[in-house]
């Protein structure tokens, strides 16, 4: 069993919230609670949101985890 994570960020717009939720829709789990920041460089806010997934397979650097 491997535990893969990934860390999911967006612009503060509904786009982050669809990106979420489709991880959650795929088995992804939430893990932590979600970051708010002021990316001062493009004058936006911005979302993040870490979620990991259990799988029966061994871990690649290679594996395209929004696949998984």
């Amino acid at each position: 069993m491997t535990t893969l994570y990934r860390f999911l960020s967006e612009d503060d717009t509904s786009a982050f919230c669809h990106k979420v939720s489709a991880a959650l829709a795929a088995g992804w789990q939430l893990h932590g609670g979600p970051t708010y920041a002021f990316d001062a460089a493009n004058g936006v806010m911005r979302c993040g949101q870490a979620v990991t997934k259990e799988i029966e397979a061994d871990y690649s650097p290679d594996m395209k985890l929004g696949a998984q």
